[in-house]
């Protein structure tokens, strides 16, 4: 029989323990702009209850017994080491030490080891100043991504939102403070409506109204080089989007909708650098091809696909009518919250972009239904060879845990993980294994994403790429 009182000691030892790893991991995020990651989860601004539930994850996806005991004297070890800005996964390091080196020998030459490019402090970054064109969904979401990443402000630095039409800086305010699906802000807030202005979490950030994108000289708020996030849509071909260009403080572009034309969508993680030298627009694709495109990638590079059909459980958006009213698209003028409504999805032709050796081969249709956020995305595929449900799973596993994708790919063995359990995911997509189906060389894999947030922090990853200022990392 379990005995109360041993196990309740044992919860307090484990929190005097996690709030010595919180104060290392947030001095070095102050101190050096370094950020640690427990298979992808950021354990930065987090609470100890937060990093303890994150060893718990770390257990179950690695299949070992990662716990504070074994975490805390690596912690201790990075804390003393002069580190570059760098995002460095704690997983990965303590799956090495305990299963490559089997927690032998000398801890603090095993990290210098492994991290030797982090210890070469001549790499300086030269921060970037954000421009958010929009405010609604996507754009509130990257204000928040954006001041929480800030740091010491070394990297992107959000100095402005651009609204067509009235500003309204206390409306604006409010509705980045509070959010009916990701919650309240995380830090503090200040409206200052004589300046049109919000201050986040330390980031002074003016809002500027604006009806055409060339219309505004952002030199004369003290904003240069800059790159600018469109997260209207308004503008989705080189034409339109050029016209940024034109404002004075304007160095790049960046649109979070499926570019048109000869715009390069990218993937983040999957077609990283896929532009041409001299490329200013960009774009970051969608949240569909965001989430399809990673897990596709590792299936066909292990099993090669033959044929694929995306089928998309599609939360409703602000493109659709809260009643029934005209729309110019198909169906979607009937009322979003009380349909299931079939539509097109772009997302299936979209990969051909980021993986064109499956040009030809994908075909989709997407269903939006009543709930505000998490879509799901059913992979339908046919494989070169026979394949069982295990192996499929591995592979997507195994990805998740190292290499090029683990920021994108994450993996779940919950038996009763529902859509709102996801709110907030990190990554582009979230295979659920125990939904894994496998027939001769056919599959069915189903794939979680948050297409809000998930989303929104690829626009990030890739906002730093394109602009430069990407930390270093170890994951």
């Amino acid at each position: 029989m379990v005995d109360y009182k041993e196990e309740l000691q044992k919860w307090v030892e484990n929190e005097k323990m996690a709030l010595e790893a919180m104060s290392a991991i947030h001095q070095m995020w102050i101190d050096r702009s370094v950020e640690l990651l427990m298979f992808r989860r950021v354990l930065v601004h987090q609470s100890t209850q937060s990093l303890l539930k994150s060893h718990q994850y770390a257990s179950q996806i690695s299949k070992l017994e990662l716990t504070l005991v074994e975490t805390l004297p690596i912690i201790r070890s990075l804390a003393k080491m002069t580190l570059c800005p760098s995002r460095i996964d704690l997983g990965r390091l303590a799956m090495e030490w305990l299963v490559d080196n089997k927690a032998e020998g000398d801890l603090d030459a095993f990290l210098k080891e492994k991290l030797t490019a982090h210890l070469d402090c001549s790499y300086v970054m030269e921060p970037r100043d954000v421009v958010l064109y929009g405010f609604g969904r996507i754009g509130r979401l990257m204000a928040r991504i954006l001041s929480e990443q800030a740091g010491g402000g070394s990297a992107l630095r959000l100095r402005a939102v651009v609204c067509r039409g009235k500003i309204d800086v206390v409306k604006r305010g409010n509705l980045l403070r509070r959010d009916s699906v990701h919650g309240s802000l995380k830090g503090q807030m200040q409206i200052l409506p004589e300046e049109d202005a919000l201050i986040v979490n330390g980031c002074y950030i003016k809002f500027i109204s604006a009806d055409s994108p060339d219309q505004i000289d952002y030199e004369a708020y003290g904003i240069t080089n800059a790159l600018v996030i469109d997260n209207t849509g308004a503008w989705r071909d080189r034409a339109g989007l050029s016209k940024h260009l034109e404002s004075k403080g304007v160095d790049r572009v960046l649109l979070t909708a499926p570019g048109k034309g000869d715009i390069p969508n990218i993937v983040y993680g999957v077609n990283t650098r896929n532009w041409q030298e001299g490329e200013r627009i960009f774009s970051a694709a969608s949240c569909t091809t965001n989430a399809i495109v990673p897990p596709i990638k590792v299936l066909n590079d292990n099993f090669g696909i033959q044929y694929a059909h995306v089928e998309t459980v599609h939360s409703y958006t602000n493109d659709q009518n809260l009643l029934d009213n005209f729309h110019k698209k198909q169906r979607r003028g009937r009322s979003a919250p009380l349909n299931m409504v079939l539509t097109e999805t772009g997302a299936a032709s979209a990969i051909s972009k980021a993986l064109p050796e499956l040009t030809g081969k994908v075909t989709g249709n997407a269903v939006r239904v009543p709930t505000p956020n998490v879509s799901l995305a059913i992979l339908n595929l046919t494989f070169d060879r026979e394949v069982t449900a295990e192996e499929v799973n591995e592979s997507l596993r195994q990805a998740s845990l190292k290499g090029g994708l683990v920021a994108q790919i994450d993996y779940t063995r919950d038996e009763d993980v529902v859509s709102t359990d996801l709110i907030g995911n990190t990554h582009p997509a979230i295979v659920d294994s125990l939904a894994t189906q496998a027939h001769g060389n056919h599959s069915v894999v189903y794939v979680w994403y948050d297409n809000e947030y998930g989303y929104s922090m690829q626009v990030a990853r890739l906002g730093r790429i394109v602009c430069g200022v990407e930390r270093l990392r170890y994951y």
